[in-house]
């Protein structure tokens, strides 16, 4: 049954690279009008057409999404979001189901990739993590994506989870922007992609159903970066070691 297993795996992840291009190649050119629009109405379309691409292609894989919380964002506010992250399908699945326009922070070596990479960089903010001019420009335009009127999603455990955790160690970098800019943090748990597409093996993809959960608003007041960051880990690691059981 296990050799079975990996071999469905391995077409079905065929499957999934195959849908994932089409899918993609259909909303490029719908996408590109984005970067037309003045901000954050521009950003706010980019959102919802990826919210759709997405909900397409997750169900034509077998990983539809349940997401819960929304209610959490306040009209009007913007927030810090900040995702645990286990494979790379975190990637296409978080931002476009934060409510309302948002950017994350990404490699800039992606915007290389051809056609993709104008679509990747309308979605994101850039940074070269082994560049401390990168670094610097980086957290600046992330406080203006928040000045904006904008959500700015990070994942504060760097690179995918490889260990045998719940969650890697935090960097400082997201809860720095949050108390500098007064911002609060909403925690998201993504729960069910470490079964879809296990961080240990390559090219495998199983049709598992997918869950994320925004989390109440955490505030920065009275805290530093140090108890920030603790109470966001140990919130973050309760709810997905308590939820991750229940699938």
């Amino acid at each position: 049954m296990k050799v079975l297993k990996n071999i469905f795996a391995r077409i079905w992840a065929v499957w999934g690279l195959l849908t994932f291009l089409t899918s993609f190649l259909v909303i490029f050119l719908p996408s590109m009008v984005s970067y037309l629009l003045p901000e954050p109405g521009g950003q706010d379309y980019f959102i919802r057409l990826s919210r759709y691409w997405m909900n397409v292609w997750l169900f034509l894989i077998g990983c539809p999404v349940k997401v819960t919380g929304r209610e959490h964002f306040q009209p009007g506010r913007t927030y810090v979001v900040v995702f645990n992250h286990n494979t790379m399908l975190d990637v296409p699945l978080s931002c476009p189901y934060v409510p309302g326009p948002n950017k994350t922070i990404a490699k800039a070596s992606f915007v290389k990739v051809p056609i993709f990479g104008w679509f990747y960089r309308k979605g994101s903010v850039l940074v070269d993590r082994s560049d401390e001019k990168s670094r610097t420009k980086s957290f600046e335009e992330m406080k203006q994506v928040l000045a904006g009127g904008m959500h700015m999603c990070i994942y504060p455990e760097g690179t995918r989870n490889r260990t045998g955790e719940p969650l890697k160690p935090f960097y400082d970098g997201a809860f720095k922007l949050a108390l500098t800019t007064h911002h609060e943090i909403i925690p998201a748990v993504i729960i069910g992609t470490r079964k879809a597409m296990p961080v240990n093996k390559v090219f495998y993809l199983l049709p598992i159903r997918l869950k994320m959960h925004f989390l109440p608003p955490v505030s920065t007041a009275g805290r530093d970066v140090k108890e920030l960051k603790e109470l966001v880990f140990e919130t973050m690691k309760t709810f997905y070691v308590t939820n991750s059981r229940k699938d």
